[in-house]
């Protein structure tokens, strides 16, 4: 089918554009470059239909080759400064692609990422917070339940009494139960005194154990930190970013009782140093090419519109006082700076 070498910019910097593609057009010329280059690639879309569609298109052009593998970035699926918070599978995913994109250049599968470009401005998690809180569980190895509970909780897994989707986890005796963020099965660890006797996937519908596993990767359970130290940071600098009486603001409260309260996500920046924030361009590897669709800039600006419309329509109520725009998702001109770069 790729019989073509597609033409692709030959240093950083260098810009190329492809035209007169229709239809499943781009993701034909797509799908060729991923076959006959050797880097990573991203590619912007104007929204997420257009994303779910590239998706679904690279997938029948590159089905049998197990070489590349097309993922796209999750949108959180909540409108700017919601009061609710994305479903856990989400986040699972989300946290999974972020972990996996910095080792993506050097693996043996090549990456297709496929983000929307509202999804790509949203400001992030340092790497050094996900890539540092994530933890490895393999038998033989010491596990002090009280001490692990403490460790689940603090990474913002919540007990359970059955445990059914991501971000769970049980304590029932001598066994615990763990769904880990950006994984497809929960897991079961089973214990002999305080030691791991083996690992095991189980069933959730059945609670039934099934397949022995050699080790667990559990990434933290948010995109934020909820231990001591980091709720203790959000309200420092939540206090300094409001000029509230803070104890009437629920969520300030939520976070200093360790309740994730809804809608956290757009206060995401609270939890670190303000230059600590991160955005994807800072998970891509080096080498990555960039492949932007023509609408694109339409659909940014639209987008960065209608967050400043909802954060001045919602910045009145003094018990949910709302960060700036900025401060949440990368403005125009900081985009296409990063994007130049």
């Amino acid at each position: 089918m790729f019989q073509h070498t597609i033409p692709l910019p030959g240093r950083p910097g260098d810009k190329l554009e492809w035209g007169n593609l229709s239809k499943a057009g781009p993701a034909f010329v797509i799908a060729s470059a991923a076959v006959t280059d050797n880097h990573p690639l991203m590619v912007i879309t104007p929204d997420s239909a257009s994303a779910n569609r590239l998706e679904e298109e690279l997938a029948f052009f590159l089905a049998g080759n197990e070489s590349i593998k097309v993922q796209q970035m999750p949108d959180w699926e909540i409108l700017p400064y919601d009061t609710f918070s994305p479903h856990q599978d989400i986040i699972s995913r989300r946290l999974s692609t972020l972990y996996q994109l910095p080792e993506s250049a050097s693996s043996d599968t090549k990456t297709i990422l496929i983000v929307p470009v509202s999804t790509l401005l949203h400001r992030l998690c340092p790497k050094s917070f996900l890539l540092g809180n994530c933890l490895s569980l393999r038998p033989g190895e010491r596990f002090i339940i009280d001490e692990r509970r403490s460790q689940f909780e603090q990474a913002g897994y919540r007990c359970v009494d059955s445990v059914m989707e991501h971000g769970e986890f049980a304590v029932r005796g001598s066994i615990v139960d763990v769904f880990p963020m950006g994984t497809d099965i929960p897991y079961r660890i089973d214990l002999f005194d305080d030691e791991i006797e083996s690992l095991r996937t189980f069933d959730p519908e059945t609670q039934r154990s099934t397949d022995v596993v050699p080790e667990i990767h559990l990434l933290p359970g948010h995109e934020f930190p909820m231990d001591k130290q980091g709720r203790e940071q959000f309200r420092s600098h939540f206090r300094d970013a409001f000029d509230v009486n803070h104890r009437d603001c629920p969520v300030y409260q939520d976070i200093g009782e360790g309740i994730i309260s809804p809608g956290i996500e757009y206060y995401l920046p609270l939890f670190f140093k303000e230059t600590e924030t991160a955005t994807l361009f800072d998970y891509l590897p080096e080498q990555t090419r960039i492949l932007v669709y023509e609408a694109m800039n339409p659909a940014l600006d639209h987008y960065y519109s209608d967050v400043q419309a909802r954060y001045e329509n919602r910045r009145v109520d003094p018990t949910r006082p709302l960060l700036p725009p900025a401060r949440v998702v990368m403005p125009p001109d900081e985009f296409f700076s990063r994007l130049n770069d």
